[in-house]
């Protein structure tokens, strides 16, 4: 049962260019409109110290990254997130929303990187102190769509930005099994549709959530 002395934590997730800016930024005006107190943050980063570590891990000279070393990096900016910024919010009883967070990670690196599912969200939790998002919207894209979203946005790709297809396929792949695992957290919205057929469905959503 959700602790009515507690805020709302929702996460956003999915392949670049999935839409997740976009929807934050829509539910963060939405929710406000209905008097509702919202932190919008993000991951890698959302702190000066986790800023720092987001250049790090997105640094393309960055190439050699050993994939421990990239998992490492992830789990200590998520803490300071959490400790600096998403635990206080919670406490004075804000709605978090969050552009990804550690199914992002079991997605990238327990997946993706191949280093066990199981084990990287274990470490997630430890990193968190076991905190877990209340609601995930996944917005699910296929390569084609994600790939010509990120040309359109005319930005140079970042390190993980830039990893070959099968990679991101398999992340896509991660996600969808992280979705059946964790259907009664997960809702998964088709992110090709129109922004606002999208929105729709996460205003539903979020109704029902904290109405």
């Amino acid at each position: 049962m959700k602790d009515k002395d507690k805020g709302w934590f929702i996460t956003f997730e999915g392949l670049d260019g999935s839409g997740k800016s976009t929807q934050i930024n829509m539910a963060e005006k939405y929710l406000q409109s209905r008097g509702f107190e919202v932190v919008s943050t993000f991951e890698p980063g959302g702190t000066p110290i986790g800023d720092k570590i987001r250049k790090i891990l997105l640094d393309r000279d960055n190439d050699g990254m050993c994939d421990k070393t990239e998992i490492c990096l992830f789990l200590a900016s998520r803490a300071q997130l959490v400790s600096q910024v998403i635990k206080p919010a919670l406490s004075e009883k804000k709605i978090v929303l969050c552009d990804r967070f550690f199914d992002s990670s079991v997605a990238y690196q327990g997946f993706a990187r191949g280093l066990g599912a199981d084990e990287i969200l274990e470490l997630s939790l430890w990193a968190t102190g076991g905190l877990v998002p209340d609601l995930t919207f996944l917005l699910t894209v296929d390569m084609s769509h994600s790939e010509a979203r990120k040309k359109e946005r005319g930005s140079r790709q970042d390190r993980l930005e830039s990893q070959k297809d099968d990679f991101k396929q398999q992340v896509h792949e991660g996600y969808l099994e992280m979705a059946v695992q964790f259907r009664n957290r997960f809702t998964v919205i088709d992110g090709t549709r129109s922004v606002d057929e999208v929105f729709e469905l996460v205003r539903e959503k979020l109704d029902e959530i904290v109405g």
